[in-house]
């Protein structure tokens, strides 16, 4: 049935512009406009994943155009020096501290996620990153490296954590017939964010470079207003639906599909559950697989396949001049943006693909091609196809990226929407694991290699078969995600009990409420043009770099 206005409860008396009965959507609302607004916070903290393109320019602080070196630096003095440069590997712990934080914050605060709504978290978000990123402009000028590690690292990551759960749960809710392209939409937005940010990055610091600047602070106050605009944006752009609401005509298929439940599980139970912990599984496995490859990507085809980027197949790497290896280089630079490409559609288009197949059926495809994959990757390389290596990594980083969107589905499906944020939230600190373990395990891996005297073409090819061991156990655990017992189901009078908590209740009909409505008219073309073009200029950059990788 479509209920009429009478049946929406109203905002409550004194209600914030911040808080979640502020947001409750109108008759008339077209749902297609919340994944704009998902998608310009997603964009806006993806850049996390760009912030390398700060490094090398950081090293010059202080020289300009050389770098101050001091023998005696270590990490706890180049906390507080004001006379040497910095060290890229002192700024990486800026890269470490994004995505613990994320995780870490994801978890604490999902819960209160929950109870205050998408706007208020994304305002939150909008306020710590953009914040985060001042205070490091400060301490970029006042060369103070503690500063910007807890301005960007601590502080930002915090604002990456809650931007990164605001949209979720409000999408399940909007999109409950498509749930896997609903959350795919936004959680694309997060791995385009450097893609569009480090061009951007690029451009601002060679404009604000001077003799007696890098460029860098300037560059960290400009993102920070821009990005605080488009993040100000999505917050205010959030509606959630009224208790009750689904979209005209659509039936819940929970009688056709086992794994899909219309019942919820309550946020302190989820954790309890094997399911919980399996799902947790398969999400650490995937993402530390596919960190390993992005880290080592670069490194990876320069040393494989060396001379033969620039036409010389018989020079090996280590035979290569300075002119050459800038030469092969800037073609694996341009490599990483092919990748990018591809962790941005995977999330799209896995996440659509899993309404179609299922969630646990995307997985078992990620784990099972993966694993062929990984393990011919190596015989790939030792034929010295380029194109057939890289497809190969295209396609597997892909999946790392659609791991990332299908998860929130994967978890509304086995425990409910009503707690599904928070549960992602403390889901995530499986990407905070991964995080440590993909890396690690690459880089030791790679170093004992070279150590043993292994040639660089071939120090990759023990790191992919373990890498494709991590999967099989990835496979294994999503094997063993079944449907819930009913006792770890909330019954229907403490789902009501929570509901009428906010005034979002109504006990009444169910319906479209004349919601959700519009599709993709005129509003919605300007709201997706916005996030759009950005993402349209971003694919354009980063394809004109790889295009040299096939000429």
């Amino acid at each position: 049935m479509t209920a009429t206005n009478e049946t929406l409860a109203p905002v409550a008396a004194g209600a914030g512009l911040l808080d979640r009965e502020r947001i409750i959507a109108k008759p008339g609302f077209n749902r297609w406009l919340v994944p704009p607004a998902a998608l310009a916070i997603h964009l806006c903290i993806g850049m996390a994943y760009g912030f390398s393109v700060f490094w090398l320019p950081l090293t010059k602080a202080i020289g300009i155009t050389s770098t101050v070196a001091c023998a005696d630096l270590n990490l706890a003095s180049a906390l507080f020096t004001t006379t040497c440069d910095w060290r890229v590997s002192d700024l990486g712990w800026i890269y470490t501290l994004f995505f613990v934080l994320l995780g870490c914050s994801a978890a604490i605060w999902g819960g209160w996620l929950e109870r205050a709504g998408p706007r208020k978290a994304g305002f939150v978000s909008a306020i710590c990153w953009c914040g985060g990123m001042t205070i490091a402009a400060i301490g970029i000028m006042t060369h103070q490296l503690w500063l910007m590690w807890f301005g960007a690292g601590v502080i930002g990551g915090i604002g990456l954590g809650l931007g990164y759960i605001s949209p979720v749960s409000t999408l399940i809710k909007w999109f409950p017939d498509r749930r896997g392209m609903a959350t795919g939409m936004a959680i694309m937005g997060f791995g385009g964010g450097a893609m569009i940010g480090a061009p951007l990055a690029d451009a601002l610091m060679r404009h604000f470079r001077t003799d007696v600047s890098i460029g860098v602070w300037e560059t960290f106050l400009v993102m920070a207003a821009i990005y605080f605009v488009f993040m100000m944006a999505g917050a205010f752009g959030y509606r959630i639906p009224p208790a009750g609401w689904k979209p005209e005509g659509w039936t819940a298929p929970a009688a056709k599909n086992s794994m899909i439940t219309t019942r919820h599980v309550h946020l302190k139970n989820a954790h309890k559950t094997k399911q919980f912990w399996m799902i947790w599984l398969v999400l650490c496995l995937n993402v530390s697989a596919g960190i390993g490859v992005l880290g080592m990507a670069s490194p990876m085809l320069q040393e494989i396949f060396a001379g033969s980027l620039i036409g010389l197949p018989e020079v090996k790497f280590a035979d290569l001049t300075p002119e050459q290896l800038a030469q092969i280089a800037a073609i694996a630079a341009g490599f990483t943006g092919l990748l990018s490409v591809f962790n941005i559609a995977g999330r799209f288009f896995w996440a659509s693909l899993s309404d179609r197949i299922g969630r646990k059926g995307t997985y078992f495809t990620f784990f099972a091609l993966g694993i062929v994959l990984y393990a011919s990757a190596p015989w790939a390389a030792g034929l010295g196809n380029k194109a057939l290596f890289v497809g190969m990594l295209c396609i597997i980083v892909s999946m790392y990226g659609g791991g990332f969107a299908t998860i929130p589905a994967y978890l509304a499906d086995i425990f409910g929407t009503q707690f599904v944020g928070a549960i992602h939230g403390r889901l995530l600190t499986a990407w905070a694991t991964a995080g440590i373990i993909g890396p690690v395990v690459v880089n030791y891996i790679r170093e004992a290699q070279i150590a043993a005297g292994i040639p660089r073409a071939q120090v990759y090819d023990f790191t992919m078969y373990i890498l494709a061991g991590m999967l099989v156990l990835g496979l294994i655990a999503n094997l063993m995600v079944k449907p819930l017992a009913d006792k770890w189901y909330m019954s229907d009078e403490e789902v009501a009990a929570l509901q009428a908590k906010t005034t979002a209740a109504s006990s009444g009909p169910t319906g479209s409420f004349g919601i959700g409505k519009g599709g993709f008219d005129a509003k919605a073309a300007i709201a997706w043009a916005v996030v759009g073009i950005p993402i349209v200029w971003g694919i354009w950059i980063t394809l004109q770099k790889t295009f040299v990788l096939f000429t």
